[in-house]
């Protein structure tokens, strides 16, 4: 396993072992395909040399397109059953609006083909194709799925209740079915009346969901409880914490950030950092503050590499996530290093890939 200093590194080549910053820090795991990116990086980081592994007779551009063409093969099947469920979920809520029965079964069989490869799914980099404003509830829906299978995984919550946390996130709108699409779809901030009249949507998603016998209490009372507040400030009941299911709170807390890092009628996305830190600052009062730790620590382990735009309009690449300050990492911009956690008046607004 041969030693090759950093100024003489080629993309495509693997790491024979962990390469470990100054202070320690992994900074890249042994068996990482080197791009150039990455070699940057390590320059970056003044790391003098580094192991590497190469097999005899392949060349490192072959290698690389071969971890290419393997990263673009376990994403496929992903986005085929999420282009799937989005289909039905149409479905779902045309039959919810007409007051007909739900197919639980293809739901579930066809949550069940997408919760396959959720591997595949970053909260903090997914973006679904080929979107538009008139399916922005859809999309919603399915990204708070996963993301709730995801927290609720995280959060160590036992298996049995996977899938139905899964459920309760693909179908906590689902009473959005009976409001009248003017008020869903209006471009500019709703009258007190419309208000009241979507957040009318949690008591009539509970309606639909009550008499399913296929789903636990918990996804019901995510239809219901997924507005309500750890302090009672919430709706439609105004209940508190220890009276919240914890399905909803789970369900809760990816609602919100699904809803703000996404484009709306009424609003533009914000970066999925900003959301990350308002939700630590709302934590304490308004949603749970021990999942929303669990969900910040763990949406924010991005590779390191990953490229971001700043919020001054800068690119770079992240270099170094600190734990410490899991929202603001060190970001590589043209071989200038910046710690966010000190650089307080930046932040991460896009995450590039």
């Amino acid at each position: 396993m041969p030693t090759v200093a950093v100024t003489q590194l080629k993309y495509g080549e693997k790491l024979g072992d962990n390469v470990l910053t100054k202070l320690g820090n992994t900074l890249f795991n042994k068996g990482k395909v080197l791009t150039e990116r990455d070699i940057d990086i390590l320059k970056a980081f003044l790391i003098p040399s580094v192991f590497i592994e190469s097999k005899a007779g392949e060349e490192p551009e072959a290698k690389l397109e071969e971890t290419k063409l393997a990263e673009s093969s376990a994403r496929l099947p992903f986005y085929e059953e999420y282009q799937n469920i989005l289909t039905l979920l149409k479905r779902i809520f045309r039959l919810a609006n007409g007051g007909q029965p739900l197919p639980i079964l293809d739901i579930r069989t066809r949550l069940e083909a997408l919760i396959q490869h959720i591997d595949t799914y970053q909260v903090l980099t997914f973006l679904p194709k080929n979107t538009n404003l008139q399916d922005y509830i859809y999309h919603k829906s399915i990204m708070v799925s996963l993301t709730s299978y995801s927290l609720a995984r995280w959060h160590g919550l036992p298996q049995k209740d996977l899938m139905q946390i899964a459920l309760a996130g693909l179908l906590h709108d689902i009473g959005t079915a009976k409001i009248d699409y003017a008020i869903l779809e209006k471009k500019k901030p709703l009258t007190v009346s419309e208000m009241d009249e979507v957040k009318q949507h949690t008591l009539m998603g509970y309606q639909i969901l009550k008499n399913i016998p296929a789903i636990n209490e918990g996804v019901k009372l995510s239809a219901l409880q997924h507005h309500e507040r750890e302090d009672g400030s919430g709706y439609p009941l105004g209940v508190k914490g220890d009276k919240i299911h914890l399905y909803a709170k789970i369900v809760a807390i990816a609602d919100i950030y699904h809803a703000m890092t996404n484009d709306r009628f009424y609003k533009t996305a914000v970066s999925p950092y900003l959301v990350l830190e308002q939700l630590f600052t709302e934590s304490f009062g308004k949603v749970d503050p021990t999942l929303v730790q669990v969900f910040i620590n763990k949406s924010t382990q991005i590779s390191n590499g990953t490229l971001v735009k700043l919020s001054d309009n800068r690119v770079g690449e992240i270099v170094f996530s600190d734990r410490a300050h899991p929202t603001r990492p060190w970001v590589n911009v043209n071989g200038t290093i910046i710690n966010l956690a000190i650089e307080r008046s930046l932040f991460i607004q896009d995450v590039l890939g």
